[in-house]
């Protein structure tokens, strides 16, 4: 008993934050199950299967038949940035600070939602964070001091792609942390979160949610792009066969660290412009910078965006 479990320490130290794509099979022909169907899926073969190509977009019950159009999608985005802007004006004159989490599945869109986030923002004051590996130094450490070392000085608007929920969904699915280390965490995240809100630090968590097929059709497009094929990871695939595995672990994420100081919102993300703007206008309407127009900013699409886990439990 020892042993084994001097191994599963070992194994969780060496996971302590993503793993890397070295721990995961190459890719090739899996098999998958959608709903009630037994699925085989090549992410070598350029061409996408029909169960995929025609339905990923309606699939997991988005609400939308079609993508946002994007003349619409640029014109409404323009004026969120613009919206953008004068918060950022807003945080260096008064020295708030603001912290985003960017959560979701592999593919959900997260890097694409930030770089939307931050496109005419002043880099110098807001910037983005996205942890490699930790260094065995980190490994020593309390689990989440690498990231507060990354939190907002007085005016910065940061953003992580992916954060310490690296340890409520990837770490224990794929066996990179121990189960008492992700009890643990389940535990003392919210109280460590009430500690980020007493601070005074506005501090968002968004999780942006998508189907699995849509899931498979991007993987899908990065392994046959020549300028997206570097996303793509042997991890990608070896997380595609433990897709409820993770849905039982997002379940259980949501259902014990969303909180009233730290709610987790939710976004369905199939359409990623749609998503895109509903997680600026979730931003903005929340903070009371000086010059807003609620005009500009819209309405919550009540279809794609809630808190909890209202869009997570079938």
């Amino acid at each position: 008993m020892t042993m084994k479990k001097d191994k599963e320490s070992k194994k969780a130290e060496a996971g302590h934050a993503a793993p890397t794509a070295d721990a995961a099979p190459k890719a090739g022909p899996v098999e998958i199950k959608i709903g009630k169907d037994e699925r085989t899926f090549d992410i070598n073969d350029p061409n996408l299967p029909d169960w995929i190509d025609k339905k990923a977009l309606k699939s997991g019950n988005y609400p939308y038949d079609d993508k946002l159009p994007q003349k619409e999608y640029e014109q409404t985005l323009e004026h969120l940035q613009v919206e953008l802007v004068k918060l950022q004006a807003w945080l260096q004159a008064t020295g708030k600070r603001v912290l985003v989490l960017f959560e979701g599945r592999d593919a959900a869109g997260k890097g694409g939602t930030i770089s939307a986030v931050r496109e005419y923002m002043n880099p110098r004051t807001a910037r983005n964070v996205a942890l490699t590996k930790p260094t065995e130094t980190e490994r020593g450490q309390w689990y989440f001091q690498r990231y507060v070392a990354q939190f907002p000085t007085a005016g910065e608007f940061v953003t992580f792609d992916r954060s310490w929920y690296n340890r409520a969904g990837v770490e224990p699915v794929m066996g990179f942390c121990t189960p008492e280390q992700h009890r643990q965490f389940l535990d003392e995240t919210p109280h460590f979160e009430q500690m980020i809100v007493n601070e005074g630090i506005h501090f968002f968590k968004f999780w942006l949610d998508i189907s699995q097929e849509m899931q498979l059709k991007r993987f899908h497009d990065r392994r046959h792009s020549a300028l997206k094929s570097w996303k793509f990871s042997p991890m990608d695939i070896a997380g595609i066969s433990k897709w409820d595995d993770y849905t039982r672990a997002v379940e259980l994420m949501v259902d014990k660290t969303h909180t009233k100081h730290a709610p987790w919102i939710v976004v369905q993300a199939n359409d990623k412009r749609r998503g895109r703007i509903a997680v600026i206008r979730h931003i903005l309407r929340a903070l009371a910078y000086d010059g807003r127009d609620l005009d500009e900013v819209g309405r919550p699409d009540g279809k794609i965006i809630a808190e909890g886990l209202k869009f997570l439990k079938d």
